[in-house]
């Protein structure tokens, strides 16, 4: 159906000026799911009868004028680590297979607010530990472009899904760049705002330092659109940020001309794929041919983002996931000796090997005589990347680089080589240690015929300079293609 090729702004035009009723829109989205998910398998949960219900209240809604915004009525998928009211949330875990929550995340309801169609929760690797959307226990999720490969994760549901025409737009979660990195494997447009941009309340936390929920989408566009939706200051958590600066979509008016574009050497250096240098440096060239200054700088601590990353994100997540003890809700063990081993049985059998090793190394840098030498160093290398970005950002607007080192590898490719899947993060995690803003977008296609993604990453709340600067390069770039049909 045509209307499937539409970005979600687009159709909120047509939807607001009459042309299609949500309902509509509903429709192609849902049959789309029903003729490709055996193929991708990028949702846990769709339920066609309350889809429809909400279609109908919907256009209900907008024939009375009360709802006016530029995505009222778009069909949108939410990542299942992000908590809907009445829908279950199972984080792609056993252990919470039937949690239905009682309330919806801060982003959900702004979503519901602006008049949003919540389709279903997408697959995501178990509790967002993971780069491939492999260690799901609901089955992996495959790369529309190519499906004997993986679609990045941990977003890898909502990136697969807006790719391959299953919804207009998605929600994500980055704790390491699992927005970006997805997004850069399946050829579409995801970021990662400033952390406490967007509110976390209701978001299953991993990595709490970490965490950001942020935007999927087919373009620039729509991700200054959806961002807008969603950047709005929640009084539930406290490290939601309250600013005056959420009007992205005007940002996408300015031009380029005279932005200091930094290029740090050392993403360029041994690790990167020949073919993304070569896409990234041209992706540079057209920033240089539209008016932008570009140079070339020493960032410098490069390679201790990985280790710090993975012992703060690993000490997070296993003091949040102590709370998953087959007590109170979640999966419980169905036969068990005395109160000690209920909780040892439970935890066993509820989470997946990813999961287990990740609590595990964490449970152990804070342990007695290690929290000093790896926990507390962490944390000291955490601080100065954050010092370090604070100086290139004296002299530079945005920092230009690849999303990932390659692209996407084929299944069972990263498990087997658990260090290589680690490895891949290394462009991206130090958004997240020093809370900064970061955009992925397609700038090309490889000799396989998948897709190369381009970072670009800002100051703290400078999603707009970043949006600009993005869109800029999309208008020179051109329409990025949809991955070819499949049957």
């Amino acid at each position: 159906m045509e209307l499937l090729g539409w970005t979600a702004v687009e159709l909120g035009a047509r939807i607001k000026a009459g042309e299609i009723r949500v309902t509509e829109a509903a429709e192609a989205v849902l049959n789309r799911i029903e003729e490709k998910e055996a193929l991708y398998h990028c949702y846990l949960t769709v339920d066609r009868e309350r889809v429809m219900a909400q279609a109908e209240q919907l256009q209900g809604r907008l024939d009375k004028g009360e709802l006016t915004g530029s995505l009222a009525g778009v069909p949108i998928a939410v990542k299942d680590n992000i908590c809907t009211e009445g829908i279950r949330t199972t984080c792609g875990s056993r252990m919470l297979e039937n949690f239905v929550p009682m309330y919806s995340a801060g982003a959900v309801s702004c979503l519901e607010k602006a008049g949003m169609l919540l389709i279903g929760k997408t697959n995501l690797d178990e509790f967002a530990m993971g780069s491939t959307t492999e260690t799901s226990a609901y089955g992996v999720t495959r790369n529309p472009w190519d499906i004997s490969r993986v679609p990045g994760g941990s977003s890898g549901g909502s990136a697969a899904a807006v790719a391959a025409q299953e919804c207009f737009a998605a929600l994500g979660s980055d704790t390491g760049g699992s927005v970006r990195q997805p997004a850069s494997f399946c050829g579409v447009v995801g970021m990662k705002p400033t952390y406490g941009r967007v509110s976390r309340y209701g978001l299953v936390a991993y990595g709490s330092s970490l965490d950001q929920i942020g935007p999927i989408t087919r373009d620039v566009t729509d991700c200054a659109a959806l961002l807008e939706t969603i950047a709005v200051h929640d009084s539930k958590d406290s490290t939601s940020v309250k600013r005056e600066d959420g009007s992205f979509l005007s940002a996408l008016k300015e031009g380029v001309e005279g932005i200091r574009i930094g290029i740090p050497g050392d993403y360029l250096a041994e690790g990167l794929d020949a073919e993304v240098k070569a896409a990234i440096l041209k992706a540079a060239q057209v920033f240089k041919e539209q008016g932008a200054f570009l140079e070339e700088f020493d960032l410098g601590l490069t390679e201790y983002a990985i280790p710090a990353y993975y012992t703060i994100a690993s000490a997070e997540a296993s003091s949040n996931l102590e709370r998953f003890d087959g007590i109170k809700y979640g999966y419980r063990t169905k036969e068990y000796k005395g109160l000690h081993q209920m909780y040892k049985k439970s935890r066993s059998e509820g989470f997946g090997t990813e999961v287990k090793q990740r609590i595990m190394l964490g449970s152990f840098v804070l342990s007695a005589g290690y929290y000093d030498a790896y926990y507390l160093k962490a944390l000291k290398v955490k601080a100065l990347i954050k010092k370090t970005f604070h100086q290139a950002f004296q002299k530079y607007d945005v920092i230009l680089g690849p999303t990932a080192p390659s692209t996407a590898p084929l299944l069972g490719e990263s498990l087997s080589n658990p260090m290589k899947m680690y490895l891949g993060d290394i462009y991206t995690v130090a958004a997240n240690l020093a809370g900064l803003p970061a955009i992925s977008l397609p700038c090309g296609l490889d000799t396989k015929g998948l897709p190369i993604g381009l970072q670009l990453t800002g100051d703290s709340f400078q999603e707009k300079k970043l949006l600009q600067t993005a869109y800029i390069y999309e208008k020179a770039r051109g329409v990025f293609p949809l991955p070819k049909e499949r049957k």
